[in-house]
């Protein structure tokens, strides 16, 4: 029985030290970006690796294409590299991807008018759900606090049964 006792810390670290080992790998954290499209410039690998964690990948969907290892996340890698090189700011990189993808490209689509949905529904189910649990207490507290008077024949029996 103390040799299954002195075990049980053993097993326990030998399956943490198996799950923190497995876990990125689990989760994807690990960036699809490969050597061989990075930019020498680091101050534009940095814009290109800021604006590709921004944009969608189409095939997964979940993902930015920074950390897709689809085929197509790794040419609108490219792509967004490329218009970096020629001098874009990354507003136009964006607004070149959006015209020719669809605003579905962009992880969080811009608020306009014809996305305001998208940005004012969560804050819509609130207030209503808000209203709803206000107006549900309301009636509780209404019901309770309105009591009909004891009849003639209720105060009899309960006179009766104080009695006894």
């Amino acid at each position: 029985m103390r040799a299954t006792l002195a075990r049980r810390p053993l097993l326990a670290a030998a399956l943490l030290g198996w799950a923190l080992a497995v876990q990125p790998l689990a989760t994807g954290v690990a960036v699809a970006v490969q050597p061989d499209e990075m930019l020498k410039d680091p101050a534009l690998e940095a814009r290109a690796r800021a604006i590709s964690s921004e944009l969608r990948c189409l095939v997964c969907q979940n993902q930015s294409i920074d950390d897709s290892d689809a085929p197509l996340a790794k040419d609108l890698r490219i792509l967004v590299r490329e218009r970096l090189t020629a001098g874009d700011d990354d507003a136009a990189v964006k607004n070149w991807l959006v015209a020719r993808y669809g605003e579905f490209v962009l992880l969080r689509p811009r608020f306009e008018m014809r996305t305001a949905i998208l940005w004012l529904a969560p804050f819509a189910v609130l207030l209503l759900g808000g209203v709803a649990a206000w107006r549900t207490l309301r009636r509780k507290g209404a019901r309770a606090s309105v009591e009909a008077p004891l009849t003639e024949a209720e105060k009899a029996r309960l006179a009766d049964l104080l009695d006894r």
